[in-house]
């Protein structure tokens, strides 16, 4: 399907439990032959992937999308779930030393919690330095190593990682508008600041790619901020304000006006262009929903606000080219 709307790279996010599952942690197995056949599949259609690990023993965030859901993230606080990331990193570099053709990058870590402060911070630098090595030792001129910037400012990693001490190596930077009071601008100010980002991206010292962001702009979406938790639009999450009602803001396509649709593609087009001007590539989150079609690369396909042709821009002077 990804080759037919003119996609060629998928990310695919995995949680560390189909490699290393521990005693008595409650997961289920059996994702590795999954993951394998995604890539005869990646092959069969000229696709590329980035496998990217998306949970980690502890929790290097403490989001529902790690693994577990807790107040304060574990993973950085004990050394055995470093050392275990770092053996499941050495399983993923074995076991795709040969399709290097179609396992494009290795993410070591998605979303580690910087924000946390230097406590995680030092943590995640060092294990950055030591999942280079260890991918590079099973992969000499292998994969891409793709590093989440862990929600720091460009200046932060200036030097690191770079050439000649590393090579082939890219930031990941995540780019949404609707996880802070960011969620309460017009959307003029949300398709504004996406025309912007270019100037933040040109001060990775490293090649960037995004690999999350969205059309939509509002986090309506239901449990995007966790099983059970509100939204900060409609002031339903925990100490938000309400900037207005979700209704008619999330669901299925057809539920949605004419005039969101247009936004939608507006707000697709915005951060698009940008992305192609200032990064080396773009994954959109995410390819399909069971409900919240804003989110859904595929319900936009459907419903207009994504063109067939993703090189394709049906607002191209939205952030005022030609």
């Amino acid at each position: 399907m990804c080759t037919y709307v003119s996609l060629n790279l998928v990310r695919i996010p995995i949680g560390y439990w189909a490699f290393e599952p521990g005693q008595g942690e409650p997961y289920i197995d059996g994702q590795l032959p999954y993951l394998q056949n995604a890539t005869v599949w990646a092959r069969n259609h000229g696709l590329q992937i980035i496998i990217d690990l998306h949970g980690a023993p502890g929790s290097q965030n403490g989001y529902d999308s790690s693994g577990q859901r807790l107040s304060s993230p574990q993973w950085h606080t004990n050394q055995a779930n470093v050392d275990r990331t770092e053996a499941i990193i050495v399983q993923i570099a074995e076991l795709f030393v040969g399709d290097q053709d179609v396992v494009s990058a290795i993410e070591p870590l998605n979303d580690p919690a910087g924000y946390m402060g230097e406590e995680v911070l030092k943590v995640v630098r060092q294990y950055y330095q030591n999942s280079y090595g260890l991918i590079r030792n099973e992969q000499p001129n292998g994969a891409l190593v793709l590093l989440h910037d862990a929600f720091q400012e460009p200046h932060y990693w200036s030097g690191f990682e770079t050439p000649p001490q590393a090579e082939d190596v890219a930031m990941d930077t995540h780019s949404y508008q609707i996880f802070n009071d960011q969620v309460g601008r017009t959307f003029e100010q949300h398709t504004q600041a996406a025309c912007e980002l270019s100037s933040t991206f040109s001060q990775f010292n490293l090649w960037v790619i995004v690999g999350e962001w969205t059309p939509a702009y509002t986090d309506c979406a239901k449990y995007l901020n966790g099983r059970g938790i509100g939204a900060r639009y409609d002031g339903s999450y925990p100490g938000s304000t309400s900037v207005g009602s979700c209704e008619g803001m999330t669901g299925t396509g057809d539920t949605f006006s004419q005039d969101y649709k247009t936004n939608l593609a507006k707000y697709w087009d915005a951060q698009t262009i940008t992305f192609e001007k200032s990064t080396k590539g773009w994954v959109q989150r995410t390819w399909k929903t069971e409900s919240a079609h804003e989110w859904s690369y595929q319900a936009g396909l459907q419903y207009g606000w994504i063109p067939p042709d993703a090189s394709h821009h049906n607002y191209p002077q939205i952030c005022g080219g030609t």
